[in-house]
């Protein structure tokens, strides 16, 4: 089950349940879609991967599968993306697919 992280990795920024910015990769790392835009350029930071626009969790319960049984995470991971690091991996990943990373 997704984590669904209340913040922008890197600014951030509120992303909660709700939002339309939310971004993820495959390890769930959480990005604004204005930092996988910008300044990611759809690779992710952390593990080179790239980003798709995270899911809602339903808040209306007709199933147990919602957010009052299943909340969503209050762990703020803030840790703003290192430029010299990423340089390195954005060379290596930009100019390939994220499907074929």
């Amino acid at each position: 089950m997704l984590e669904m992280r209340p913040i922008c990795e890197n600014c951030a920024k509120p992303l909660p349940n709700e939002s339309s910015e939310a971004m993820i990769c495959t390890y769930e790392c959480t990005f604004c879609k204005d930092c996988v835009e910008n300044v990611l350029e759809n690779v992710c930071p952390n593990c080179g991967g790239g980003f798709t626009s995270r899911p809602t969790r339903p808040t209306n319960c007709v199933t147990r599968n919602c957010v009052e049984n299943h909340p969503v995470s209050t762990k703020r991971i803030h840790k703003p993306v290192n430029s010299e690091k990423f340089e390195k991996l954005y060379a290596a990943y930009a100019h390939i697919d994220p499907r074929s990373r």
